[in-house]
């Protein structure tokens, strides 16, 4: 038995939960996600609580099984809470700023880059250095994260560029002159 999947989810006030075919939608107060969900993991909508179940004990039964849960149980903490994920920009004269859905970032190249964001997904910027990404779809929100960093990764010698706020950065030594 899995041990994360055995784990029932709770259901919390304003959050509603429905089954239909292999079809599971989630409504809460910050908005409605769906998933299409194998047919290998059986789900029992009960009272306040969400159970995850697999049909058999084949291997690929117990690899959904945790993976499902996880996957229910961020649905329902998105449409409740949401999600955030916030972007440290560092370097000289690097900044950003939003324009309706759209992320203009001075990241040293010789053109602002522009980062169009995705549909369910809102940033704003604090001190032209701090990016904050919020959503309710948490898959959704880190894949627009590591967009956003993968433009322009920090690099070891100076630490420049786009990063986690919580994420720690390997420093290289430089060059040392030589003696002739």
């Amino acid at each position: 038995m899995s041990r994360v999947g055995k784990l029932p989810i709770p259901i919390p006030q304003g959050v509603t939960a429905s089954l239909k075919d292999d079809l599971l939608t989630v409504k809460g107060p910050k908005g409605t996600l769906s998933r299409n969900l194998p047919r290998k993991i059986e789900i029992d909508v009960q009272d306040q609580f969400i159970h995850i179940r697999r049909r058999d004990d084949a291997k690929e039964s117990k690899s959904l099984h945790g993976l499902v849960r996880a996957l229910v149980n961020n649905m329902v903490v998105g449409v409740s809470q949401g999600f955030t994920k916030s972007l440290a920009i560092q370097g000289t004269g690097y900044r950003a700023e939003v324009q309706s859905n759209v992320l203009n970032l001075n990241i040293g190249y010789s053109n602002p880059v522009k980062f169009t964001l995705p549909a369910g997904i809102s940033a704003s910027v604090d001190k032209q250095n701090v990016v904050q990404l919020e959503g309710i779809d948490k898959e959704l929100l880190g894949l627009a994260a590591a967009k956003i960093r993968g433009l322009r990764a920090v690099e070891p010698y100076k630490g420049k560029g786009i990063r986690y706020v919580d994420e720690r950065v390997m420093r290289k030594a430089g060059k040392t002159g030589s003696k002739k």
